[in-house]
């Protein structure tokens, strides 16, 4: 990357932003692209809504400022949950090598985080930088660390492992890689960026050698900010839009259910403020899908394809009428509609942030697309979270023919580290 003196980028909403008039790319420097990049573009931050709920200015984002946008590493919670969908995401698991404990363990998260710290500020890693996003600001990367079930009892760290963290439950639509699921370790990262992205999962992976290895990794996409005329909810690779009901950062119980609360819970301590990230690959039957009809489609999901309105009618976001039926007396939205059966009014209030990936890995032998999404949800519970809905997706979901969950992974991700903190250090120093 460039020198480190460079003025400090633009913000997501949350921190502020700059007020300088962008500029056109035009081969500038990081340095002038950092210092003159404006602030009428798109941001999406935790003051701008989750994953589906974005700001909403009068213009899209200009491409040629995407790379000032900056995310914050400290904080009350880690970033890369509440801030909005980015272009380019990597998820990766480590396993703690042969040896290595608590010590081994303090050390590396510690190491990482000055990484993650650095690299979201635009600045280079301290040590053996590879020089991959050295011309680009820092593009609204996020980086996230997560603990998995098996951390606490390599590291002597039982007493203080969550029960929420306890296993999974098996679902009928499991097909799951055990080579490709959990892990001791989770790392998160997002940019808009994809030299940007790549550059920091180099550096995560070189601050673990010797401390811990490569479980497994993949790699994830969204739409780029600024592709559409203007801000709209994300599609998924079924080419519907997914993310109209999610969680908002306004909602008055978003806190409640997505973050741990500092007292009053069944969670240890060091788990204040932080979250439960569950992970899933979930590939998509892309040729059976596609050989539906629109309308068949759009019964599987209870949405219309075009604006993701409910079938009961409205825009995008006016809430499903459950009960509506057509001129034969047959409900509008069919009983085994996704959207149906998700609805946190139908599950006790379950909910979840989705914050997910698109994933594309190529093709199997017969030409099958081997792709689909790498789904991320957060919640504060995910035993009254993922697991309520999933349980019932279980049990009669029209979209479950058409899916199939090939990894799976649940981590506890601790609250954001304050100034001259790392991630996890009230864990690993308690």
């Amino acid at each position: 990357m460039a020198d480190q003196s460079i003025p400090k980028a633009r913000t997501s909403l949350d921190e502020g932003t700059g007020s300088d008039d962008s500029t056109a790319l035009g081969g500038i420097s990081r340095r002038r692209l950092l210092g003159t990049a404006g602030a009428t573009g798109l941001v999406l931050g935790a003051a701008g809504g989750a994953v589906g709920y974005t700001a909403r200015p009068a213009t899209a984002t200009p491409l040629t400022s995407l790379g000032a946008d900056r995310a914050m590493f400290h904080g009350k919670h880690q970033p890369g949950i509440t801030q909005g969908l980015q272009a380019r995401g990597h998820i990766i698991a480590f396993d703690l090598a042969a040896g290595a404990g608590r010590k081994e363990a303090a050390a590396l998260l510690r190491r990482w985080s000055e990484t993650a710290q650095r690299l979201m500020a635009g600045e280079p890693a301290a040590h053996d930088d590879t020089d991959v996003a050295r011309d680009a600001g820092p593009s609204a990367l996020t980086i996230t660390f997560g603990f998995g079930h098996s951390f606490f009892g390599r590291t002597g760290l039982d007493k203080q492992r969550p029960i929420a963290l306890d296993p999974l439950p098996d679902f009928s639509s499991d097909h799951l890689d055990k080579a490709r699921s959990n892990g001791d370790l989770w790392v998160q990262i997002g940019a808009n960026d994809a030299l940007v992205a790549f550059h920091a999962l180099r550096a995560i992976q070189k601050d673990a050698v010797g401390a811990a290895h490569v479980r497994w990794q993949m790699n994830g996409f969204n739409r780029t900010p600024g592709a559409t005329a203007h801000p709209m909810t994300a599609r998924n690779l079924m080419g519907q839009i997914d993310g109209t009901r999610n969680p908002k950062p306004s909602d008055t119980d978003f806190d409640q259910r997505i973050f741990v609360p500092v007292s009053g819970s069944n969670d240890p301590a060091w788990m204040a403020n932080g979250s439960y990230a569950v992970v899933r690959r979930i590939r998509m039957l892309l040729d059976t899908w596609e050989k539906l009809s629109v309308k068949e489609q759009e019964n599987v999901i209870g949405r219309r394809k075009s604006d993701g309105a409910p079938l009961s009618g409205g825009t995008e976001t006016t809430e499903l009428n459950l009960e509506k039926t057509d001129s034969r007396g047959n409900l509008v939205v069919p009983l085994n509609a996704h959207a149906r059966i998700t609805r946190p009014d139908q599950n006790g209030g379950a909910a979840m942030l989705r914050r997910p990936f698109s994933y594309h890995d190529g093709f199997d032998a017969d030409g099958v697309p081997d792709a689909g999404l790498l789904f991320i949800c957060w919640q504060a519970d995910p035993l009254r979270g993922f697991v309520t809905v999933q349980r019932k997706l279980d049990r009669g979901d029209a979209l479950s023919q058409f899916i199939r969950h090939e990894a799976s992974g649940l981590f506890a991700v601790p609250g954001g580290a304050a100034q001259g903190e790392y991630v996890g250090q009230k864990l690993l120093e308690a």
